[in-house]
């Protein structure tokens, strides 16, 4: 036994519901010779008797009363799906999924906040994964990536600049072993990485270059900044994002610098909704929420 088609099941639910033809079709605005060819094809398919004819109309069966019941939840999902859809057309609104780095997500919050003020029946999600989700397969409606310029196939790649990172210093730690004087005075001093099988910051490649001794090493960037609060060893953070009560002992370097991408399909970087997302969050960017990073013009 196969699925009717709509068409059927719905006509079957408005004979069900006005108790003749002449009603259903009014309903439906058809003519009545199609509400009878629905119902005989829709019996013929399930075969099984939807309705008792008499001279009064049609009456449900036991299994039309029960046709009737599943019928109406389903036309009041696609009565629901018909208006989410309008909506999404009409305006901007709907879930909206943003997938990023762990470093970026505060510094995207106030776009996120000015992108809901504008278009309130947005439903933002901010996800952050190891994994990086896949855009063709709609995991996302854009990403924000940081490092190498992404390379996936029908992917539109903007760059957002690139995120400073600078060393710093607990006080405690720095009581304990001194304040470095700059960049060729970290000889002897501990350092909070990355996890060895997941190196691929600038900073991490820069400090497994230099070869100093490693105090912690976690995949998780709220680790790596509790560790260098507590006072383990010098991290590499943002300038934007680094806790008052640290002290930056290296200004952040060049060679630390992460490029930032935006990253949109290009089934969906058309879109109300991504571009008003993306204009959101270069707008934020522009006007200086990031005020230690640096981006380019337009």
């Amino acid at each position: 036994m196969s699925l009717a088609p709509w068409d059927e099941l719905r006509t079957a639910l408005h004979v069900a519901r006005a108790g003749t033809v002449s009603g259903a079709a009014n309903a439906l605005r058809v003519h009545h010779a199609t509400v009878i060819r629905h119902i005989d094809a829709l019996e013929d398919r399930l075969g099984v008797k939807l309705f008792q004819r008499h001279a009064k109309g049609y009456s449900p069966t036991e299994a039309g009363q029960a046709l009737a019941e599943v019928a109406g939840g389903a036309e009041q999902n696609f009565d629901a799906l018909a208006a989410r859809l309008h909506g999404l057309q009409d305006g901007i609104g709907g879930d909206l999924v943003i997938t990023t780095v762990p470093e970026l997500c505060r510094l995207l919050l106030p776009a996120l906040q000015a992108l809901m003020a504008e278009h309130p029946a947005l439903n933002p999600c901010l996800r952050t994964e190891e994994r990086v989700l896949q855009l063709e397969y709609g995991e996302a409606h854009l990403a924000i990536r940081a490092g190498a310029r992404p390379q996936e196939p029908d992917n539109v790649v903007q760059s957002l600049g690139e995120l400073p990172f600078g060393l710093y210093g607990a006080k405690s730690y720095l009581d304990r072993h001194g304040t470095p004087a700059g960049l060729d005075d970290l000889g002897g001093h501990m350092f909070i990485a990355a996890d060895a099988v997941n190196v691929r910051a600038p900073f991490d490649i820069w400090l497994r270059q230099a070869g100093y001794k490693v105090a912690l090493r976690s995949n998780s960037t709220t680790v790596r900044a509790d560790a260098t609060t507590s006072g383990m060893g010098l991290g590499f953070l943002t300038p934007a994002l680094a806790p008052k009560d640290l002290v930056q002992v290296v200004e952040p370097q060049p060679e630390w610098a992460a490029p930032i991408w935006l990253v949109t399909h290009v089934d969906l970087h058309r879109s109300a909704k991504v571009q008003a997302a993306t204009a959101a969050i270069k707008q934020v960017l522009a006007a200086g929420m990031m005020p230690a990073a640096t981006f380019p013009a337009g």
